[in-house]
């Protein structure tokens, strides 16, 4: 006979050479072990049906939850929040995750802009408490995960948004105390926007939105009646992205456009063209990187930072310019009143600064400028990379080079519609590789008086330009050249480039008296009168016939007054009549 208990093995001879009461003992002791045994299987087994029980209530609890009977109450909350008919479709329940899922999701617009949605999304998660829901049956909102939502935004002419009356009121309805208390006591721990899509447009607008892609964003400690911290990343039309950190709130119940907010803002890659920003007729397009700070109370705004351009074009006939422009800004705006004041812009190309100052405002779908640009004693070479830009073209093959501008400019007049004009002056310059004497010297009236010279030599040049889309005038023209004299004159330079200009050459060292020849007071031998036609890259000079025949008729008429009168003075003062 043989005895196990644990894994020692006695045999009963064994055993009698133990003696008999330590033999009795390990009998009792192998007999205890193997009840405990048979018990502690029985508590597994217990124990096993036990979790696999609960593990099926778990599995089986979410079937008793009717979440969906919670549905109206959430639709009815969520529109008393919003003040927007919010609609949900089916709902699921998961126990370990503690999650509602949502189907089909859709927040009506303001009916006053659009019948379509306002927001529409394949479906939710909204994360609530779990012991509340399944004992008291009440729901407690964790927090709230949008996944690929498609948002519209639409901005009417008075300059108000559709989401201005998110929230219930507007300004000719404020809200009542009573009914929206609910809606602003609510609070959601987190609230999360994943790989959205926002469509930027106009109201009754024939332009096609503008449309930015993987939106996310992310809000913590939500509140209509309080601040709350927010992050949001986005990608901009033709490429380019922006991020905004920073805090906003208390939601405005009036307005929900006036929230005061305050974000630093970087952006990068901005396709000027693309954005939406500027009007597609105006031609101006480039990359822009900015980084700044923007907020507001409400009512002001403020918007302070520094933006790079890259391949800058500000004319529909421009060509992008190589040099990189930098501008410092700090930009104050009356929310209400839609008014603006830019009270710094320091715009910078290489080491030149020229400063714009003054203000702007909102006029229906546009905004009209009002502002002045002051350059004084600009690089002309740092310049001289930025004229094509503003679609201004040099004659083939040559470049200025050398001296500084100075220009004192209003800018007036709508996005689409701007008007430039003011005072240009220019000194000590060199149009390299055009031969202004040689082009003149080709014409009868200058032969032999017109030094030929590789490049033109400008001592100053001055003009009153006014730039607009139709056409870009330039008036009271005064061009020194050491080689050729004086010229000045007027003339235009219509959109496509065409030259129209009238000049007149003083080939004179005296400027008082090529001053009296351009009035006539020279006796026959006034200044040389010529056209400039062609185009800006490709100009050409041509005898003005007419001006010459009439300074002809004008010399004859002179001369014969003087003979009949005595009048040495060629005619120009009056005879004295006799006593």
């Amino acid at each position: 006979m043989e005895i196990r208990a644990r894994t020692i093995t006695f045999t009963l001879g064994q055993i009698s050479t133990l003696g008999q009461p330590y033999a009795e003992s390990i009998l009792e002791r192998a007999e205890e072990y193997d009840k405990s045994m048979q018990f502690n299987k029985r508590a597994l087994k217990i124990a096993g049906i036990a979790v696999a029980a609960v593990v099926v209530i778990l599995i089986a609890l979410p079937l008793f939850i009717n979440i969906n009977s919670f549905r109206p109450k959430i639709e009815s909350e969520l529109t008393s929040a919003l003040g927007r008919p919010v609609t949900l479709g089916e709902m699921s329940f998961s126990l370990f995750s503690g999650n509602v899922g949502v189907k089909n999701v859709s927040i009506a617009d303001d009916p006053a802009f659009s019948k379509s949605p306002f927001i529409t999304m394949k479906s939710l998660e909204v994360g609530v408490e779990v012991m509340p829901l399944i004992f008291s049956k009440q729901l407690s909102i964790t927090g709230i995960e949008l996944e690929e939502p498609q948002i519209t935004l639409l901005r009417a002419s008075d300059g108000t948004w559709n989401f201005s009356s998110i929230g219930g009121a507007n300004k000719n309805n404020p809200p009542d105390p009573a009914k929206s208390g609910g809606s602003q006591n609510l609070s959601i721990a987190k609230l999360e926007i994943k790989d959205g899509k926002l469509s930027v447009g106009k109201v009754n607008s024939t332009a096609k939105p503008q449309v930015y892609d993987k939106l996310n964003a992310e809000v913590s400690n939500f509140s209509l009646a309080s601040q709350f911290p927010f992050g949001l990343t986005i990608n901009l039309p033709g490429g380019g992205d922006a991020k905004l950190t920073g805090r906003a709130g208390p939601i405005n119940p009036q307005d929900s456009a006036k929230t005061p907010f305050d974000a630093p803002m970087k952006v990068r890659g901005l396709d000027l063209a693309a954005s939406g920003f500027v009007d597609p007729g105006s031609g101006i397009a480039g990359s822009v990187d900015l980084e700044g700070t923007l907020n507001s109370n409400g009512s002001q705004a403020k918007a302070v930072g520094t933006i790079t351009c890259e391949k800058l074009k500000l004319s529909p006939k421009g060509s992008p310019s190589p040099k990189v422009v930098t501008v410092k800004y700090a930009i104050d705006e009356d929310l209400d009143r839609q008014v603006g004041t830019i009270t710094q812009g320091d715009i910078a190309i290489g080491k030149s600064v020229a400063r714009l100052t003054g203000g702007f405002q909102a006029q229906g779908e546009t905004q009209v400028m009002n502002l002045k640009l002051s350059a004084p004693n600009m690089s002309v070479d740092e310049l001289e990379a930025l004229l094509p830009a503003l679609g201004v073209m040099l004659p083939s093959g040559s470049k200025l080079n050398g001296g500084t501008l100075s220009a004192d400019l209003a800018i007036s007049g709508s996005l689409d519609n701007l008007v430039i004009a003011g005072p240009v002056r220019m000194s000590n310059t060199k149009l390299a590789g055009f031969d202004m004497g040689s082009k003149l010297g080709a014409l009868p009236a200058f032969s032999g008086k017109a030094s030929s010279n590789p490049d033109t030599t400008i001592q100053n040049a001055s003009l009153n330009a006014r730039i607009a889309p139709d056409v870009t005038r330039a008036d009271a023209i005064n061009v020194t050249m050491p080689s050729l004299g004086v010229v000045t004159g007027a003339g235009t330079i219509s959109p496509n480039g065409a030259l129209d200009f009238s000049m007149i050459a003083d080939l004179q060292t005296n400027r008082s008296e090529a001053r009296a020849e351009r009035t006539g007071r020279g006796g026959d031998q006034g200044g040389v009168s010529f056209r400039i036609q062609g185009t800006t890259s490709n100009p050409s000079f041509v005898a003005d016939v007419g001006s010459l025949a009439g300074n002809v008729a004008k010399g004859a008429i002179q001369r014969s007054v003087s003979e009949k009168t005595g009048d040495k003075t060629g005619g120009i003062l009056p005879k004295r009549r006799p006593r």
